[in-house]
């Protein structure tokens, strides 16, 4: 990783990384209260994505590099863990006991060992139940929750936790064999049956009301899809770490990426989704791409192409997803459509993911045109993230934090919960 090349840009991001960590030193006195409960959607303490623990990420690798104290850092934890912390079914990487025990091997590196090893015992006992669950419902020849899998909950957001926490352990590998299985088709006693791939789910996505969606859907995205999942087992190959039909298991995704790979006046696109409808008829009822965010646009799907193109050695896949990102960024009307500053949806997702995919791109292309995109999150960096969150993933958090990094060009873990690098 390298910082930004040109010195006005990168004095500029620094001076608005410092100014977004300073407001955000301490953490509010109010609390919100009826809506003071862990799936509020204004403020959770225990969220990596949406609240406090996602502003001690920010703080402690902040201060790691004498960019500030550790005040804000122990301020910030501590209201992280002010309550008891959730290992429940709402849990995962975004939330709960291991977006906590994730924040605390960030933010406070060799400090507060007990808390440590007892969250990650904690977490680990919920793999291991989650693992359990998983493979009884693909017995049973049901249908998964994305949350079974994705990287917000799910296994595969997990797989990178203990990448970075626990390489060498059996439940990666275990948990890599059951990403593994998740690719291959199952045959469902439903209208779908065996047409569909693993990670097809029978739940209907947030706030749609489509009756398309009845018999269930396919995600490509990042966050919640078919990409976060390739993505999740292509950098632990990338990092030695292999399981039996893991090759496989990354070559069946890309041929269903392929296969719904859209080729538009920008370039190629992909779908957010598709429908049972859409899957009889290979064609998606999407008429071109949305915004190129890196939770469902072209910026997140290109990346995860990318990192399966370098573990497997497919240098002409490495080299179509990195056009398609480029013919992505390059196009005015897709930027045009990103409407907010933060890491999921807008400006600073977008800049972080082109900035990992020009670290490992066979040209300087992407790495050109970084300027372009860093100079629009400058000038909207203090604009309202929705529902003026802190957190890291969705807030001004994630939005100092992207600065912070490509001006110092540090290399991080952060990134993982994003399973960007």
């Amino acid at each position: 990783m390298t910082a930004l090349e040109d010195p006005g840009l990168r004095e500029a991001a620094t001076a608005l990384a410092d100014k977004l960590a300073a407001a955000l030193a301490v953490p509010p006195s109010v609390d919100y209260g009826d809506d003071y409960r862990p799936d509020s959607p204004r403020w959770r303490d225990q969220s990596l994505s949406k609240g406090a623990a996602g502003v001690a990420v920010l703080h402690g690798l902040r201060a790691q590099l004498g960019r500030g104290g550790v005040g804000p850092v122990h301020a910030w934890l501590s209201r992280a863990t002010r309550d008891e912390l959730t290992a429940g079914p709402g849990a995962g990487l975004w939330f709960g006991a291991p977006s906590i025990a994730f924040a605390l091997h960030l933010a406070a590196p060799g400090q507060y060992a007990g808390a440590v090893a007892e969250l990650d015992t904690a977490v680990q006992k919920l793999i291991r139940t989650r693992l359990q669950a998983a493979h009884t419902r693909i017995d049973a020849r049901l249908r998964p929750s994305p949350y079974e899998f994705d990287l917000t909950r799910g296994l595969a957001g997990l797989s990178a936790y203990l990448l970075h926490g626990a390489p060498d352990g059996d439940l990666l590998t275990q948990v890599l064999d059951y990403l593994v299985r998740l690719t291959e088709p199952v045959d469902a006693a439903d209208p779908v049956g065996s047409a569909a791939p693993g990670w097809w789910t029978g739940d209907i996505p947030a706030n749609e009301h489509d009756p398309a969606y009845a018999d269930g859907h396919a995600d490509f995205g990042m966050a919640h899809g078919c990409s976060g999942i390739v993505a999740a087992l292509s950098l632990a190959l990338l990092a030695g770490v292999r399981v039996d039909g893991h090759r496989e298991a990354i070559a069946r995704i890309c041929r269903w990426l392929d296969a719904w790979r859209q080729d538009g006046t920008a370039g190629w696109w992909w779908p957010e989704r598709i429908t049972f409808g859409e899957l009889a008829t290979g064609r998606p009822g999407q008429q071109g791409p949305l915004r190129p965010s890196w939770c469902y646009g072209t910026p997140g799907l290109a990346r995860a192409q990318q990192l399966a193109a370098l573990a497997t050695g497919d240098t002409a896949r490495q080299q179509a997803a990195e056009v398609a990102l480029v013919r992505c960024v390059n196009d005015p009307v897709q930027l045009s459509r990103l409407t907010d500053p933060a890491l999921c949806h807008g400006l600073a997702g977008l800049v972080a993911t082109t900035w990992h995919a020009a670290a490992d791109a066979a040209t300087d292309t992407l790495v050109n045109l970084l300027p372009t995109l860093v100079q629009p999150l400058l000038e909207h960096a203090f604009d309202t993230v929705p529902e003026g969150l802190p957190g890291l993933v969705e807030g001004n958090a994630g939005i100092a934090l992207t600065l912070h990094t490509i001006a110092t060009g540090t290399p991080s873990r952060w990134p993982a919960c994003l399973l960007l690098a």
